[in-house]
């Protein structure tokens, strides 16, 4: 007993001698110490003379030591000892390769692809040899080779990879869409690899590749997936319209219609902004829906025409949410649309005694801390509008307690960032935004980056902020609706600080209102005077983008818009409007895109 516990005691030593060796030989190597690895790599394998690890570490070390004879030499024993090793082909085929011998190289990969021949199972292992010194090629042919012996080796996967690695776009897409018609499990896979190569530009290659290989599968195999992943690439895209085509089509064709889908459509087209395809979907969903269902999308449709409104509709739209409420009244599922509707009432009709006392009132029927979190938040933004800014801190505080870990929270210290903001407690908002840079939602980082670098540029000039402070109120204004006075002081800012830090977010936030109110030549001035006067800060890209919009859209000018298009083409590569501007600006100039 005591002479098995001695040799398990130095069996597990040695062991631990050998691995110890391995890792320095691999320190050594990663070091480019090529000497001291080979040795490292020898004294495992003496004393493990089956260790692959070593064996291999040992080869590379030659290499790199261009010691390629005693390379081969090891190489060529282990093929003697493993002859039907298909692998050890492409290790001498390599060593040959880096000595510039291309034809000895050529010869034994040959060798080792013809194996497989009659040992298919070998392929995996060999097209794995092959990609690990990158020869794609070649593992690509050991794929196919295995496929056409054994087609149900389960290589595809593997093939369709490599196809993407490759450049090979239009065998890729081809290769998973087989796939996943063969077998949903692999709809993932697909999903994730298309995601590596399509972009939001409908012109690019791979997303043309794609397209047309969907639309010519769709007319000899009618299949839904078919439409989804067409659907799916057109929201990549943006155009939500073409993606309402395809899921119009995945519901009409369903055995059990699931309106979830649209749901998710309609939310995704009222981010992107695009309101009109949002309208066109609601519309749908609202014409097809149950009740349920059909409440989300009256109250998605009724925040999507408020958004679009002129303030001669806004009596219509009051009605539309009165009327809507009172469909809805026993579903006890009305509170995000009364909250919509408080909100309304406060921002757009004027009623804001009404939208508070509604509001409040809802506190009472609120059923969980979310719910409860989400009115205090209304309350809140109405106590700012209201100018009471204590009282909105001390909400908007609650709010973040309730809910430490939601998106909401988050959202609170924001809105306790930019109150303090409005009242000129600088330092505070500064403090909050200061958290919030760090933030898990991008957007909020992003707007607290851009309130909190706006805050500290104009601080660093003007110690006193007085131009802040102006511009501060002015904005507050903007926020109540009052966006004339807004533009009024403004405009008084502008006079008062000119050539002074805060001039071109004066001029910006000017030229905003002034389409907002329908003055679209002053709000041309204000752009071009940005992009004349401030052309490399940050505001610039913004500028010429709203310039661009407001040329194509609202002044009928699309040789302009073409212009500053392109401008954000060739001054602002990095722009979040780069991809979007590519695409208009090739629509001007008549690309055909499919």
């Amino acid at each position: 007993m005591r002479f098995f516990i001695l040799f398990i005691s130095f069996f597990l030593f040695s062991l631990g001698v050998d691995a110890q060796s391995l890792q320095l030989a691999k320190n050594f190597f990663d070091k480019g110490e090529y000497e001291k690895a080979l040795s490292y790599y020898q004294k495992t394998l003496e004393q493990q003379s089956n260790n692959p690890q070593a064996f291999n570490g040992i080869v590379s070390s030659l290499q790199q030591l261009e010691r390629f004879d005693q390379a081969e030499e090891m190489l060529m024993r282990q093929l003697k000892n493993s002859p039907q090793n298909s692998t050890i082909f492409i290790d001498i085929g390599h060593n040959f390769a880096l000595q510039k011998n291309d034809i000895k190289a050529e010869e034994y990969y040959q060798k080792s692809l013809a194996l497989i021949e009659n040992e298919p199972r070998q392929a995996f292992g060999v097209g794995l040899r092959f990609e690990n010194y990158n020869l794609l090629d070649y593992a690509a042919t050991a794929y196919k080779k295995a496929n056409e012996i054994m087609p149900n080796a389960g290589l595809e996967l593997k093939l369709a990879r490599l196809y993407g690695e490759q450049g090979e776009l239009q065998q890729m897409f081809e290769s998973y869409l087989n796939l996943v018609i063969k077998d949903e499990k692999y709809f993932p896979y697909a999903n994730r690899e298309f995601g590596k190569f399509i972009t939001e530009d409908a012109s690019a290659e791979a997303n043309i590749i794609l397209r047309t290989s969907l639309l010519k599968r769709l007319q000899t195999n009618p299949d839904p997936f078919y439409n989804e992943m067409l659907s799916w690439l057109y929201i990549q895209q943006k155009e939500y319209n073409k993606a309402l085509i395809q899921e119009k089509a995945i519901y009409r064709r369903s055995e059990m219609p699931n309106l979830n889908r649209m749901m998710n459509l309609a939310y995704a087209a009222k981010r992107a902004e695009d309101l009109e395809a949002a309208i066109a979907v609601t519309n749908f969903i609202i014409e097809e829906a149950p009740a349920a269902i059909k409440l989300r999308a009256k109250q998605l449709k009724l925040s999507l025409e408020v958004a679009t409104a002129k303030a001669s509709e806004y009596p219509e739209i009051e009605e539309n949410f009165r009327s809507v409420i009172s469909e809805f009244e026993n579903s006890g599922e009305t509170i995000p649309l009364q909250i919509d509707f408080g909100q309304f009432l406060a921002f757009k009709s004027g009623k804001v005694d009404e939208a508070e006392s509604l509001l409040k009132n809802l506190l009472n029927k609120a059923v969980n801390e979310y719910e409860e979190a989400r009115i205090k938040m209304a309350i809140a933004d109405v106590l700012v509008l209201q100018e009471k800014f204590n009282e909105a801190l001390i909400t908007y505080t609650q709010v973040q307690k309730m809910v430490k870990n939601d998106q909401i929270a988050q959202d609170a210290q924001f809105k306790v960032a930019k109150t303090s903001y409005y009242k000129g407690d600088f330092e505070w908002a500064q403090t909050q935004l200061d958290v919030l840079k760090k933030s898990t939602s991008q957007l909020i980082a992003n707007d607290a980056m851009e309130l909190s670098l706006m805050i500290k540029d104009n601080t660093r000039e003007d110690s006193t902020q007085v131009a802040l402070k102006k511009y501060a109120h002015a904005d507050l204004l903007a926020y109540q609706g009052k966006n004339e006075q807004s533009i009024t002081e403004l405009q008084q800012l502008l006079n008062e600080h000119k050539g002074e830090k805060i001039e071109d977010e004066a001029l910006f936030k000017q030229a905003q209102l002034y389409e907002l109110e329908d003055q679209f030549l002053l709000a041309e001035e204000n752009y071009l005077a940005i992009l004349d006067k401030f052309g490399q800060d940050l505001l610039a890209d913004n500028a010429a983008w709203n310039l661009a919009e407001l040329y194509a859209e609202e002044l009928n000018l699309p040789e302009k818009a073409q212009q500053y298009y392109e401008q954000i083409l060739f001054s602002f590569e990095d722009s979040i409007y780069f991809i979007e501007s590519r695409k208009k600006y090739r629509a001007l100039r008549g690309d055909e895109i499919e």
